[in-house]
């Protein structure tokens, strides 16, 4: 049962190494840590300005390079800080009313992970921790330096429950569990009970790609899982002027909400930035407006709000160019942004104003190549509310039926609320 605190969640999504600088490598041992993490402080009312109310935080553990080859899950990556740079960021956090995601990998380690060194030594303990074929630890999708755990040994379940109890202790108020889909039900079925026993409002959710997301989160106990198949229809949809991807995708979304509410996002620190891969820089509110018109948990990638740009590429520091250094405040930041950061600010307060879209279910009202009319619906606790997004990739205007709607809401301008200028877009109320 999710924490009831997640139902208005808006997430910030950060990769705090690529936010703060920080080195591509680990500091060498001995070097003092560099007290970098509390640069997000500067944010935190960049944040809540934008409208969103939670810090979803990348890796902040110690590693070998990218934060995801952890070697010590109990410890700060000293390229960010140490413990009390934590504590500070997230009591600055709490101060503000900011829930604070952590991201957890436990599929798989460094090379550098302590038990890791002790396996490779003939530790016969320690290699009960990992997968072998003859004498080579078993990797992550090919990646020799992430060596994958053995998710059947008490030991690797007894410390996963560990350390996620230990962060919460520390005031985070959930995980993002990275490459969940790697790592079997009956794993996460172990572990997490005890850990919701201690912390109840904890919220989990995991990294899932392809397959029966509400499956997934029924069979592994999770909260939620993130919602991949939907970011893919939203910008394939609107590069390809093909809505009834968007229309099967949306379709499908639906339906999971009434088992949880799915992590939705436009960007993250794995994939080509949201300004890169639209084609048609005016399709950008197409793309919020069904982020944020739509159930699910939304999350905007630290970035996004300003236009920046990036493509991911398939090679070593391929994903430098999404995960980019930021200012030291929001004062730094360039003025071209201000307009994009304006949009979502608008469609982050429309779906703050109306809270009960977390779980509302979306029906396809009229659909062609290039427009698409999407009516979510409330629950019947919430009377029935209803909102209506309209969307249109034409190159000329397009007049919607008469559906049922009432007020403009946002949206392009116009004296017949059903009419859409060339490549225009609209929400109303339902």
């Amino acid at each position: 049962m999710s924490a009831t605190w997640a139902d208005h969640a808006i997430w910030w999504q950060v990769y705090p190494l690529g936010f703060v600088g920080a080195e591509r490598e680990a500091l060498p041992p001995g070097e003092r840590p560099a007290h970098r993490l509390g640069k997000l402080e500067a944010w935190l009312d960049y944040l809540l300005e934008l409208g969103c109310s939670g810090l979803a935080l990348g890796p902040v553990f110690a590693s070998g390079s990218h934060g995801y080859d952890t070697t010590d899950f109990f410890r700060i990556d000293p390229r960010l800080g140490d413990d009390a740079d934590f504590d500070a960021l997230v009591s600055a956090c709490h101060d503000r009313g900011i829930r604070v995601l952590l991201d957890g990998v436990f599929n798989h380690v460094g090379r550098g992970f302590e038990v890791f060194r002790r396996a490779e030594q003939g530790d016969p303990e320690a290699r009960r921790w990992f997968r072998w074929h003859g004498e080579n630890p078993e990797s992550f999708e090919g990646h020799d330096l992430l060596v994958a755990l053995d998710h059947d040994e008490p030991a690797v379940q007894e410390h996963v429950g560990a350390v996620l109890r230990h962060w919460l202790g520390r005031g985070a108020d959930g995980w993002r569990l990275d490459a969940a889909y790697q790592v079997p039900h009956s794993f996460w079925r172990a572990v997490l009970p005890g850990v919701r026993a201690e912390h109840p409002e904890a919220w989990f959710v995991g990294e899932v790609i392809h397959g029966d997301y509400a499956a997934f989160v029924t069979e592994a106990g999770l909260d939620s899982v993130t919602q991949y198949e939907l970011w893919k229809a939203i910008w394939s949809a609107l590069n390809d002027r093909n809505f009834f991807e968007l229309a099967h995708a949306v379709e499908r979304h639906s339906a999971m909400v009434d088992t949880f509410a799915p992590l939705t996002f436009l960007g993250n620190h794995d994939v080509t930035r949201i300004a890169s891969r639209l084609e048609h820089p005016d399709h950008l509110g197409h793309a919020l407006a069904v982020l944020l018109g739509v159930g699910g948990i939304p999350t905007i990638y630290a970035g996004d709000e300003q236009a920046f740009t990036g493509v991911k590429e398939e090679h070593e520091f391929g994903d430098d160019a999404v995960r980019p250094p930021f200012p030291d405040d929001p004062t730094g930041l360039a003025p071209f942004g201000a307009p994009t950061r304006e949009l979502h600010q608008r469609l982050i307060g429309l779906r703050r104003r109306h809270p009960w879209l977390t779980h509302a279910r979306t029906s396809v009202e009229h659909l062609s190549n290039t427009t698409l009319a999407l009516r979510s619906t409330g629950a019947e606790v919430d009377s029935g509310e209803s909102v209506l997004v309209l969307l249109s990739t034409d190159d000329g205007p397009q007049r919607f039926p008469d559906l049922p709607h009432g007020e403009v809401l946002t949206g392009a301008d116009g004296d017949d609320p059903l009419l859409l200028p060339p490549h225009g877009w609209r929400v109303l109320r339902g």
